[in-house]
């Protein structure tokens, strides 16, 4: 197979609907661009939203998007806990209502920083092997837990045992684990935001070129020879800046574009 394509290079933003995995995903894109194609966060199969894609060269910086805080919209169904968070899994505990007050309670329980399990049905390898399929055999490892930080968890609507929830996270955050900590499951899920790109503005069809794709980090401009002698590794590149030459991005921290 012929290597991939360092172009089309930057940043997709996409809006993913459910159903199909975030790399069903990256696999379309991949088949129409030609180019290498990788992304920088999941989404399961069962929630929409915005979906940051890498292309081309671009696929080397995606250390700098991982790890941005996400935005979330979803609905709780606080009426039964499932084995994994979401309505794909088998009812584990039906339970009573909350009232609105017993629901402010749990909710104001997960601000801040939490430890919450990682849910059973999740790509966190466990002894060497994904832990979703762990569980489609049948088999049940304890789950680690995993620290995060919820900065919002807003109440937006309660009706029918279902609560709407805003939910500001940093990144590695599962919406699941939340739900299921407020002892219910995720019934709808959609990442509204990554960091500075919202899916409002998605659109796979446009390339974000690297330099703008990063704009929040400090930009340094340097002359032709300069760049010249970054590429051939006679010169090291700033720490934490994107490094640029005549508009073109030749360096992000350490890491050089070919």
């Amino acid at each position: 197979m012929p290597p991939r394509g360092l172009d089309p290079r930057g940043l997709l933003l996409v809006d993913k609907p459910a159903g199909p995995s975030s790399f069903d995903v990256i696999a379309r894109i991949r088949r129409r661009t030609g180019a290498r194609t990788g992304h920088a966060g999941t989404l399961d199969p069962f929630a929409t939203g915005l979906l940051l894609v890498l292309s081309g060269a671009a696929t080397r910086l995606a250390p700098w998007f991982v790890g941005l805080d996400k935005r979330y919209l979803t609905d709780v169904d606080l009426t039964a806990r499932t084995a994994t968070g979401d309505t794909e899994g088998e009812v584990v505990e039906e339970r009573a209502v909350p009232d609105a007050e017993e629901l402010e309670l749990r909710v104001e329980a997960l601000r801040g920083e939490v430890e919450l399990p990682i849910p059973a049905a999740s790509a966190v390898k466990i002894g060497g092997e994904r832990a979703y399929r762990l569980y489609r055999r049948g088999e049940a490892p304890e789950m680690p837990l995993r620290r995060s930080r919820v900065d919002t968890l807003d109440v937006i609507a309660y009706g029918d045992g279902v609560v709407r929830l805003d939910a500001r996270v940093s990144s590695g955050t599962y919406i699941r684990a939340i739900a299921d900590a407020l002892g219910g499951h995720c019934h709808t899920l959609r990442r509204t935001e990554v960091g500075r790109f919202s899916v409002e503005d998605a659109d796979e069809e446009r390339v974000i070129p690297p330099a703008a794709a990063l704009g929040w980090l400090p930009e340094v401009e340097i002359s032709v020879d300069e760049a010249a002698a970054i590429r051939a590794g006679r010169l090291p590149a700033a720490e934490g800046t994107r490094t640029l030459c005549g508009g073109e991005l030749v360096a992000v921290g350490r890491v050089v574009m070919p």
